[in-house]
């Protein structure tokens, strides 16, 4: 992935350095089309590094403005994301084929790098995709939903149907 690539070296990288990282209009088009956003108006980032080794920690927000797609009328839906993130960076583990590997929860941000130099922006971009509302709704979803046939949740859930049982057991 290279929408928002910024790649650094270990050997340069200090501990406690911290990074600021915004995204130009050519990166943010693209992080906007893999991500399947309608528009990308601002992506920034404020990173503290803090270097172990080979181990290398991210932490700060990601800010940006955005537009997703409705997923009911498919109308642009504004939105703000201002998150914390905290990205661990190590080489993978050494195992063999046979090996099984337990994840824990802080296992989940973790993102291996070859030894010599690791994607910041790319891992950034990622928290975005993991940040955003994965059923955005517009003003007018509801009535598109309706319009569509679709059943609301008080018309499809289990308190309907056992209304609909007993107005059958009624008759």
């Amino acid at each position: 992935m290279t929408d928002f690539a910024h790649h650094l070296s270990l050997g340069q990288l200090r501990d406690r350095d911290r990074l600021d990282l915004t995204a130009d209009e050519t990166e943010r088009t693209a992080i906007a089309r893999r991500l399947g956003l309608a528009a990308l108006h601002r992506f920034e980032a404020r990173v503290l590094i803090d270097r172990d080794g080979d181990s290398v920690r991210a932490t700060g927000r990601i800010v940006a403005a955005l537009d997703q797609h409705c997923v009911a009328t498919g109308d642009p839906v504004a939105a703000r994301i201002d998150d914390p993130v905290d990205i661990l960076f190590r080489t993978p583990p050494e195992v063999g084929p046979d090996s099984e590997i337990e994840l824990s929860e802080t296992d989940c941000d973790v993102v291996f790098h070859d030894g010599t130099i690791i994607d910041l922006g790319t891992a950034l971009a990622d928290s975005l995709a993991l940040a955003l509302d994965p059923y955005p709704r517009s003003p007018n979803a509801a009535d598109a939903l309706k319009h569509a046939g679709v059943l609301s949740e008080d018309q499809a859930g289990p308190f309907a149907a056992l209304a609909a049982l007993k107005g059958k057991l009624q008759e």
